[in-house]
């Protein structure tokens, strides 16, 4: 008999979430029926998207997640001991899987492609679901072209760094805002950002204007909030904002209140597109191969915060939400 844990939601999340909205319970696995494997979670991933769908967990339910997990029992012949596979199970440290799932909010459960000699937890990272939302929504939606200048907010995160770097491969000028000086650093000196403004100690609109005083053409946005007011107000005509995230009003209580440039789209005639990744689920294993591409050639870097443990997931998650992490957030079990 496998007992697994889990961190399930005790209560709805009331502002900035407390280790108190969530329980630590154990669960009892059942037998594996046919076409069933257990797996047994690696590496487990927290994103700031989490935050934003708590309010769809049900009470006393696994908290959201993806993980990368080892088969290590199995009664299907399309998931074989030994593999590994990257599903949204949660967080929990075995799950007993059906082969046709499962999926939440489209993420699907698949194996792992080989990832060529590489680290498989960036499977969670770059050559996963950050990867491709850096890569499809600044390609497809902000199109960005040679020569023109793109702005990344969340620019030390996982999707941000990313999409600034693809950015820069496609020959742009790369301003990324982000809130040390450490991050700033780490975009300028190894990641190839032209540019960066610490939102926390500089003033975004002044620092932007010295940046970009040719105007801005390209936005990616992970933030929302007022820094979003700022640059679309120094956005060019027919300039194109790729809408990832909004991480400044996940933890706010009660309507999000911010200045919307409203006469600037119009009269810049600018386009404004939300997205899910998953849009692009047909398109998947494109995006993960263009990144391993970008990877071997040099062109593409990234980095881990690796939290150690299981039991210090939540920390992990807390820490993430307030920008400790550089890069990609993870918890090694």
């Amino acid at each position: 008999m496998v007992v697994a844990k889990k961190f399930v939601l005790a209560r709805q999340c009331q502002g900035f979430p407390k280790e108190s909205d969530f329980e630590l319970v154990e669960e009892e696995l059942p037998p594996l029926k046919e076409n069933e494997y257990l797996a047994e979670a690696v590496y487990l991933s927290v994103d700031p998207y989490m935050r934003g769908y708590m309010p769809r967990v049900k009470l006393n339910t696994t908290m959201y997640g993806t993980q990368v997990a080892k088969i290590v029992e199995s009664r299907s012949l399309k998931f074989p001991v030994g593999q590994y596979v990257l599903g949204p199970f949660g967080w929990r440290t075995h799950t007993v899987v059906p082969e046709n799932g499962p999926t939440h909010i489209g993420m699907r459960t698949f194996l792992l492609p080989d990832l060529q000699g590489l680290p498989i937890s960036l499977a969670l990272g770059v050559l996963g679901m950050p990867g491709n939302t850096a890569l499809f929504g600044l390609l497809e939606l902000c199109q960005p072209k040679a020569g023109e200048t793109v702005v990344v907010s969340g620019a030390a995160g996982a999707v941000g760094s990313h999409a600034g770097q693809i950015a820069k491969i496609k020959g742009c000028i790369v301003i990324g805002i982000a809130g040390s000086d450490e991050k700033g650093k780490w975009l300028t000196e190894e990641l190839g950002f032209d540019y960066f403004i610490n939102y926390k100690t500089q003033n975004v609109e002044e620092e932007l204007r010295k940046a970009a005083p040719q105007g801005v053409d390209c936005y990616y946005d992970n933030v929302g909030g007022e820094i979003t007011t700022t640059v679309l107000n120094q956005m060019n005509a027919f300039g194109r904002v790729a809408l990832s995230g909004s991480i400044s009003s996940y933890n706010s209580i009660g309507p999000f209140k911010v200045t919307t440039p409203n006469l600037t789209i119009v009269l810049q005639q600018l386009k404004l597109e939300g997205f899910i990744v998953t849009r692009w689920n047909h398109r998947w294993m494109e995006g993960i191969q263009q990144n391993l591409q970008w990877i071997q050639q040099g062109k593409l870097k990234y980095r881990e915060t690796v939290t150690e443990g299981f039991e210090n997931i939540f920390k992990a998650f807390t820490d993430m939400l307030e920008g400790v992490n550089v890069g990609k957030a993870i918890v090694k079990v």
